[in-house]
């Protein structure tokens, strides 16, 4: 992909960073949470929703403005600094657009896109605007995974023979049906796309980068346009073979979001509703730094969210003020977007699907 970069922006060092929120439904309080927790370096300015109650409601604890436009918003809130999209996934690409051609810095939810051309035009958008695009991936930040992440960097697993991931969680019909985006090729995704991209994530970030993909993807129980179940069989570029298997029809709640991995040294599971918890943790050779937090490591959570974007913010906002790089820009959230869209191609004609896609 050819990069077009404009000046950089001055970095903010004088002052809190703004924000504003775009989507004020189910995951932006987690935002809200994050913006209170850096109380004294963020801001929130301006708050954005079609339905005006809920963009007041997310506003109110913050003095911020209410709109129901977002051009309205970019026009009329000319100090902020970057927008959070916690839209509907289908909306993230004009929209981030068109955050970026207003010079502002765009914060986006997962999935950063819906279709890998939007994923790629966003990543050319902010380019060209010479502003920073986040794409928000903050079950990266999770101790558990911190730790797994770690014994990778140090080779303590040796060459990965098989990894084993499985999202077993249960959304009711009523879920769907409560927005009428939900469960629509258009602005969703399916059990791949929407509740499993954290975990897809994971592949490409954990293990390395992936070689090609076969699935199989249904419609089993709910009345939605795409799928509700899927299995999906991998071969990385390191030799290591996987699985990942997916349901939103578990019943009758949440049971499980895990990722085992088997290598030549060390054997790791992470279990739990949302990979919270340690509950293997075997190498050949010892590191007392890091085996040493492996119980502390696990916590009880009843969110499949888990705690990271207090973290996640961390870094956008040492980042913006010019004291690091982003940890999951554009380029970064393209890796798990190439992955969900192998799947889906893989699924719909029957066939193996290599990657790199088509650039």
């Amino acid at each position: 992909m050819p990069v077009v970069l404009s000046a950089p922006r001055t970095p903010i060092t004088d002052r809190p960073i703004r924000f504003a929120l775009v989507g004020c439904g189910r995951i932006a309080a987690n935002h809200l949470g994050a913006l209170k927790a850096h109380g004294t370096q963020a801001q929130l300015v301006a708050t954005c929703d079609p339905v005006l109650e809920r963009a007041e409601a997310a506003a109110r604890d913050f003095g911020a403005t209410a709109y129901t436009s977002l051009t309205t918003l970019l026009e009329q809130e000319q100090g902020i600094d970057a927008v959070i999209l916690a839209t509907p996934s289908g909306l993230h690409a004009p929209q981030a657009i068109e955050i970026a051609r207003a010079g502002r810095h765009v914060v986006t939810e997962k999935p950063m896109a819906t279709r890998w051309q939007d994923g790629k035009a966003m990543v050319a958008a902010c380019d060209a605007a010479g502003v920073h695009l986040f794409v928000v991936k903050q079950n990266r930040r999770n101790a558990t995974l911190q730790l797994v992440k770690r014994a990778m960097q140090k080779k303590r697993f040796g060459r990965i023979y098989l990894v084993a991931v499985n999202v077993f969680w249960t959304r009711p019909q009523e879920y769907y049906d409560s927005a009428a985006w939900r469960g629509t090729w258009e602005f969703d995704g399916g059990a791949f796309m929407n509740q499993a991209s954290h975990y897809v994530d994971l592949l490409d970030w954990l293990v390395g980068p992936v070689e090609s993909v076969q699935a199989y993807t249904a419609t089993l129980a709910r009345n939605i346009q795409v799928e509700d179940t899927g299995v999906l069989a991998l071969r990385w570029r390191n030799g290591a073979l996987g699985t990942m298997n997916v349901t939103m029809l578990t019943y009758p709640k949440n049971l499980e979001g895990s990722i085992t991995i088997l290598g030549e040294h060390g054997t790791v599971r992470l279990g739990g509703v949302a990979v919270n918890r340690i509950d293997h943790w075997e190498f050949a050779e010892p590191d007392e730094e890091d085996d040493a937090r492996v119980r502390d490591a696990s916590y009880e959570t009843t969110s499949v969210y888990g705690f990271g974007h207090p973290k996640y913010y961390e870094n956008v906002i040492a980042t913006l003020r010019g004291e690091a790089e982003p940890e999951t820009d554009g380029r970064e959230g393209l890796h798990s977007l190439e992955l969900l869209i192998a799947t889906y191609l893989s699924a719909r004609d029957g066939r193996r699907v290599a990657l790199p896609l088509d650039y």
